[in-house]
């Protein structure tokens, strides 16, 4: 479904990527591990559109997701590509039930079926009680579940998580990795993570290990 070769990055003279090549297939949990620097974050951002490299090719359901450009670019990444970070990023002027809403208005949905799938979503994610709540009245753990719901309202090819679990205590990081495997279990969700959490990764179907701008092959 996910298709990167050759892709190469730099920021200024630091070679970041250094022709990473990756393939994921619909309804597969792959988590990228490496050290800090490996450039793991740098690709996540570039496969997800949020950078764009030197060069190499992307295709994303066939589509070349590598020559699309601006407005194109930004239809193709609310509509096919959702994302979760490890700081939620809600807006706290609005509560959980628009937070949620918001890229499905972007897309143009119309709003009543938007807040429709919005309701189900968070009620899906256990936050039924928490629809009106802005973020400030939320845990940790209920923010970034909003997050995912966020993430997951117009029904995105992938879902790109950055840390997701970074800013979570142990109970919470456990629930949303049990809510990555449930949706993939049962959507076929397909979800690719940066993560230092080892037991995150080890939940995962696949490791892919980075090191030095590349992604190295597993030991024999």
């Amino acid at each position: 479904m996910l298709t990167a070769r050759g892709i190469q990055k730099h920021y200024a003279q630091l070679h970041v990527l250094k022709g990473v090549a990756i393939t994921i297939n619909r309804g597969e949990i792959v988590s990228i591990v490496g050290s800090s620097g490996a450039g793991k974050s740098t690709l996540l951002h570039i496969l997800g559109t949020l950078d764009t490299p030197d060069s190499g090719e992307i295709f994303l359901n066939e589509i070349p997701v590598h020559t699309l450009k601006g407005k194109k670019l930004a239809d193709f990444r609310n509509k096919q590509i959702g994302f979760v970070f490890q700081f939620h990023h809600l807006l706290p002027e609005f509560t959980a039930l628009e937070n949620v809403c918001i890229p499905g208005w972007v897309a143009g949905r119309r709003k009543k079926e938007v807040q429709e799938d919005a309701t189900r979503l968070l009620k899906l994610l256990g936050l039924g009680e928490r629809l009106e709540n802005k973020p400030t009245a939320l845990s940790g753990g209920e923010q970034q579940r909003v997050a995912v719901a966020r993430a997951l309202i117009n029904k995105p090819s992938i879902v790109f998580a950055d840390e997701p679990t970074g800013n979570l205590d142990s109970k919470n990081a456990k629930e949303l990795h049990d809510l990555f495997v449930q949706l993939r279990t049962d959507f076929n969700q397909t979800f690719l993570i940066v993560t230092h959490n080892e037991e995150l990764a080890t939940m995962s179907d696949r490791v892919l290990h980075m090191k030095d701008g590349l992604i190295i092959p597993p030991n024999p």
